[in-house]
């Protein structure tokens, strides 16, 4: 079986990681994971210590770019084929891993894995501006995803060399942008992401609001002077 990397960033979740890599090895044992600490400054790297958690313990907060491509780099030099991008907040559900599997396997650079694919639910904020992004894709790029934002997302081996070895950029809507102008295949399938299960999340409206302006910035803008190497 192909090797699979599941890459999961923490930061300061020390009500969610033991359920999460415990939901995780349960239903998906034949996979791998790795919990990487993005500089916590609560309990978190304790509980996975205590529990023998396989983790990357960053000495200082990297933010989500840094904290991810320091799973990409591990995943590139173990030899994983594939990994995916596993949130530690509970939000993610195992039992979706395998689809994305299937589905990248007939193909795909990044296979991104949808709310809205097959269920059209009522309009939020998050929802809009998940549509403005999708917009702003599919104008610079001609490619129409229904879930740009969503932060469960699995690579291949192409595109784990990309992350782990290019320019420090994280896995946002901007960068599948970026890379679908590069040539990469990205497909979508449908998956439920829960609420998160404990602690605060950091994606208040304020900073929602910050975060989809940025992004439709880049993806019109900055994207067109990205450098990349060979």
């Amino acid at each position: 079986m192909n090797k699979v990397l599941a890459v999961i960033p923490a930061f300061n979740e020390e009500l969610n990681i033991e359920m999460v890599v415990k939901e995780l090895t349960m239903c998906c044992p034949q996979i791998d994971y790795v919990v990487v600490n993005d500089g916590s400054t609560d309990r978190t790297v304790r509980i996975c210590r205590e529990l023998g958690f396989n983790l990357i313990d960053l000495p200082v907060n990297l933010g989500l770019a840094g904290c991810f491509q320091t799973g990409m780099k591990y995943a590139y030099q173990k030899g994983y084929d594939y990994a995916i991008q596993f949130d530690g907040d509970g939000q993610h559900k195992p039992e979706f891993i395998a689809s994305m599997k299937e589905k990248i396997e007939e193909g795909f650079d990044i296979v991104i894995g949808s709310r809205f694919l097959l269920e059209r639910k009522n309009f939020s904020m998050r929802m809009i501006g998940s549509r403005m992004i999708t917009g702003a894709i599919r104008l610079t790029t001609g490619i129409c995803l229904t879930d740009p934002t969503s932060g469960m997302r699995m690579f291949n081996r192409a595109m784990i060399r990309e992350f782990a070895l290019n320019l420090n950029y994280g896995p946002e809507p901007d960068t599948i942008s970026y890379l679908i102008k590069q040539g990469a295949r990205v497909a979508e399938v449908p998956v439920v992401i829960g609420d998160r299960t404990g602690g605060e999340s950091y994606f208040k409206p304020m900073v929602a609001a910050g975060y989809m302006a940025r992004m439709l910035i880049s993806i019109f803008l900055i994207q067109n002077f990205r450098k990349r190497k060979s």
